[in-house]
């Protein structure tokens, strides 16, 4: 049995890029100690990137958030400078919307192999709680939770508002 952290959408663009806000560069410091920790344990570490194309704004989202960001092949698309290294070799889900099948399909044939599993990193009330109601519905036996210092959202009062949320679906948050 082992542990898997999640890194969820730790980009340029959602730090100091087209969609980045105040306070999304504190948490990088936070989420490298983790993926440390993970690393020394021999646990399994993965990532997402938020992954839209050329035709964003004629997409749900892209009329709904008309700020094309995180564009395949652009520098917004590419994790933080910080994360590039400690995540290189680890495996990656491109996501075209808030949170990744593909990752609650690698989760499920996984679950039972994972005592728990912990989301980090932006946007909390968005990709993260999108991410973490998968991994719950994947891997239901497994706690799973999330570090609120390790996340972060535009919007404070929607970032603190998911925890409670978060609470509601039997994710724990730390």
């Amino acid at each position: 049995m082992s542990r898997l952290l999640i890194v969820v959408d730790m980009q340029k663009d959602f730090v100091d890029g087209a969609l980045g806000f105040d306070g999304a560069e504190k948490i990088i410091p936070g989420i490298l100690d983790r993926i440390a920790e993970y690393e020394k344990s021999g646990d399994e570490i993965v990532y997402t990137l938020d992954t839209h194309f050329d035709s964003y704004m004629d997409t749900q989202e892209g009329k709904n958030l008309p700020v094309p960001h995180c564009i395949k092949g652009s520098e917004g698309h590419a994790l933080v400078a910080e994360l590039k290294e400690a995540l290189s070799s680890k495996k990656c889900f491109e996501k075209p919307t808030f949170g990744s099948l593909e990752l609650g399909k690698y989760i499920e044939e996984n679950a039972s192999s994972y005592t728990s599993i912990e989301l980090c990193g932006l946007v909390s009330n968005i990709c993260v709680v999108s991410n973490a109601i998968i991994a719950k519905a994947a891997a239901p036996e497994a706690e799973i939770f999330v570090d609120s210092s390790l996340t972060a959202s535009f919007d404070p009062k929607l970032g603190s508002e998911v925890f409670d949320i978060l609470g509601g679906v039997q994710v724990t948050v730390l």
